[in-house]
C-alpha cells in the first residue's frame, strides 16, 4: 500500500483546485496523509528559526517537530500538492512549506562535489492547479516545486493537471473542469 501524502494549500471552501486534486486521489491506491497547510500556521524562517535548524542539523538531532513535516515528505511514496495559481505562481504558504521541509539529512544530503542527493522515497508528484485566467506561459509555481522534485528529492515522475479561465465571463466551468479530469484520466 502506497503512503501518499495530500499537500492542500486551498484556502477557499468549495475550492475547485481542491475537488481536482481529490479527483485524482481517488485514483490512486494507498493510505492518503492530508497536510492543510493553512492549518499548519507556518511561519517563514527567521533568523532564530534557521539558528536553531542549523544547530540541530548540524548535530544530527532530528527529534524536534521542527522537523515533523520534512519528515512525513521524505516518507511519502507519491506526493500530491494542490496549489491554486496566485500571482503567476502559488499562496505564499507553499514556498514558507518547502522552506520547512527543504531539510540536510531529512529530505536531501550533499555529494563529495555538492550536488544534492534524495532522501525521499516518493517516485511521483502530482501538482494540481485551477486558474480564473488564462496561466500564459509556464505556471512558475509548477515550475518552482519541479525544480525542487528533481534536483532535491530525486523525483522524476512529476505531473501537472490544470483548468484554466475559470473566472472568464462566459466560460463554461463544467467543460473546463471536465477537461482536466479527462487528462487525468488518460496519465494515470
Amino acid at each position: 500500500m502506497e503512503n501518499i501524502l495530500y499537500i492542500d494549500s486551498c484556502v477557499r471552501k468549495g475550492s475547485r483546485t481542491d475537488m481536482l486534486a481529490r479527483y485524482v486521489l481517488e485514483k490512486l491506491d494507498g493510505k492518503i496523509h492530508e497536510l492543510r497547510l493553512e492549518d499548519m500556521a507556518l511561519t517563514p524562517l527567521d533568523g532564530a528559526a534557521l539558528d536553531k535548524r542549523t544547530a540541530l542539523t548540524d548535530s544530527g538531532n532530528f527529534s524536534d517537530d521542527m522537523f515533523i513535516p520534512a519528515r512525513q515528505f521524505a516518507a511519502a511514496d507519491i506526493i500530491v500538492i494542490s496549489a491554486p495559481y496566485w500571482d503567476l505562481s502559488f499562496p505564499s504558504m507553499v514556498k514558507v512549506y518547502f522552506e520547512h521541509i527543504n531539510i540536510l539529512g531529512i529530505t536531501f544530503e550533499y555529494s563529495e562535489n555538492g550536488i544534492p542527493v534524495s532522501l525521499c522515497k516518493a517516485k511521483k508528484l502530482i501538482y494540481v492547479s485551477t486558474s480564473g485566467g488564462p496561466v500564459y506561459g509556464s505556471n512558475m509555481g509548477f515550475d518552482y516545486v519541479k525544480a525542487l522534485a528533481e534536483s532535491f528529492y530525486g523525483i522524476k515522475d512529476i505531473l501537472y493537471f490544470d483548468a484554466q479561465g475559470l473566472d472568464i465571463a462566459g466560460s463554461d466551468v463544467d467543460a473546463a473542469m471536465e477537461n482536466a479530469k479527462i487528462d487525468i484520466d488518460k496519465s494515470m
